[in-house]
């Protein structure tokens, strides 16, 4: 799994001379002072003896911290203040999901979601499916507050076309926003039917401003799926816009993924700037009162009412409670897991290398447990499933580090990858024993195996416990 781990015996001995300190309390321990070791700069952390993941590939270095939050490698020994101990463990770019979901009721659940997002591994955490529908608002309260991970939305068009009847009302809104630096536009057209020339609309508006689009498909049936696809891409060629497909295995490729994929690869080929993404799970979740459970959903999934769980309960459902439940908001509800069996849907989506890792969740609630469990375990799942499939570590990281980092420039400039001068955002894992607990009966499960997370350059989280709220907000540059 790892690669390049050959190292000089005189670099070991100045590895094992520095660390053997530390190895019993990483957190705590103090480096050899400036003054004994004279170095270039005082660095306040030094990470060492794990396998660094830079360039695509595992290196043995070690990654100082500087004081203002950036980062420092180095093949010599580094003088810090702290110091940590990765022997066995692989030093990541701190993972970043841009497909999280805290839309609802933020101001209330911001800070479970962020928990369980931090020990999950994720230091940036975007919402580019749901959203605001005045992301300056948004900033305008939250950047007051205290933050776990680095945060940030795009604009949300289902939320605007529900506030504004007028569509030029609605454009003008977008276009504001996008001026006042949101991230970019999100819309879910199988939830909300948006008529096809007012959604090339809001891709052109994206588009003029260098903002993706992060579009929930029209179509989930078996029957329709591949049309939801092609009309994406359509709109791709048709304003030239940075595109991204959600869930994919979900609303896209349930039944077809091959074929979809195939699709958005020629595309690719013929110029699109065209990404998806994927989470590893074999079922998906919804709210019951959405229009995904319209009449004839038993047709399209090929499910009946025995096959949904309410969601933290166990609890199966029957005509009479789904009808209960269907005329009330936020009850969330998962289908039988293999729904969407992960040979045939992510471990061939993940063999794309245009496909990213995006949770399209969170937890919002730590008395009501009623999130799909990918809000809390998404990456750390998605490191197991790999491993126990082969897919190699070296494909699997970029997937959520540096590729999402790409995907939401320039907000997210020198982030994503561990480079000198790069913003400090790391997740050290144990590959070993990593995991996701949460299941659909306990959602609220923190992830195993994740040893520390560093936030702009801060221990935030150390085995699960929080220890700081670092995180800064995500927009871009007006």
């Amino acid at each position: 799994m790892f690669k390049n781990e050959s190292i000089s015996r005189r670099a070991a001995l100045q590895n094992l001379a520095v660390f053997s300190a530390v190895t019993v309390l990483p957190c705590c321990t103090p480096y050899p002072t400036a003054e004994a070791h004279p170095p270039a700069e005082r660095l306040t952390w030094v990470i060492g003896n794990g396998h660094v993941f830079v360039d695509g590939v595992f290196k043995k270095l070690n990654v100082g911290i500087a004081p203002d939050g950036t980062l420092r490698l180095s093949e010599a020994a580094l003088v810090g203040e702290r110091g940590w101990d990765a022997t066995g463990k692989v030093v990541s770019p701190g993972f970043i999901d841009a497909l999280a979901d805290d839309s609802f009721d933020p101001e209330h659940s911001y800070q479970t979601f962020e928990k369980y997002k931090l020990t999950d591994g994720l230091t940036t955490v975007l919402q580019m499916h749901g959203g605001a529908d005045s992301p300056t608002a948004y900033h305008r309260y939250f950047d007051q507050h205290p933050h776990k991970i680095n945060y940030g939305v795009s604009t949300f068009v289902m939320r605007i076309r529900i506030a504004m009847p007028s569509e030029a009302a609605r454009l003008k809104h977008v276009e504001r926003m996008l001026a006042e630096g949101a991230l970019g536009v999100s819309h879910s057209l199988e939830y909300q039917p948006t008529p096809y020339d007012e959604l090339r609309k809001y891709a052109a508006l994206a588009r003029k401003y260098n903002r993706p689009l992060f579009l929930h498909l029209r179509h989930s049936s078996r029957e329709q799926e591949l049309d939801g696809v092609k009309e994406a891409l359509q709109l791709a060629r048709d304003t030239g816009v940075r595109l991204h497909i959600n869930h994919l295995h979900s609303t896209g490729g349930t039944y077809h993924m091959a074929e979809a994929l195939d699709l958005i690869a020629n595309a690719r080929g013929s110029g699109g700037d065209i990404t998806c993404c994927v989470y590893p799970y074999s079922y998906w979740a919804t709210y019951v009162h959405s229009k995904r459970f319209d009449p004839g959903w038993q047709q399209r999934y090929g499910l009946d009412y025995g096959d949904l769980t309410l969601v933290g309960t166990g609890q199966r459902l029957d005509e009479r409670t789904f009808n209960i439940y269907r005329r009330k908001t936020g009850y969330l509800v998962a289908v039988p897991e293999g729904t969407m069996p992960l040979n045939t849907t992510v471990d061939l989506a993940l063999q794309a290398d245009f496909c990213l890792i995006g949770s399209d969740g969170g937890i919002v609630s730590e008395t009501a447990a009623n999130s799909h469990p990918r809000g809390a375990g998404c990456f750390a799942t998605t490191i197991r499933h790999a491993m126990e499939i082969k897919f190699p570590l070296e494909k699997l990281l970029p997937k959520m580090t540096s590729l999402p980092a790409r995907l939401l420039h320039p907000a997210l400039a020198r982030r994503g990858e561990l480079k000198h001068g790069y913003r400090a955002d790391i997740t050290i894992f144990d590959p070993k024993t990593i995991r996701g607990k949460a299941s659909v009966e306990n959602p609220n499960q923190t992830s195993a195996g994740i040893e520390a997370v560093f936030v702009n350059g801060e221990l935030a989280c150390q085995h699960g416990k929080i220890l700081a709220e670092k995180g800064q907000a995500v927009r871009v540059n007006r």
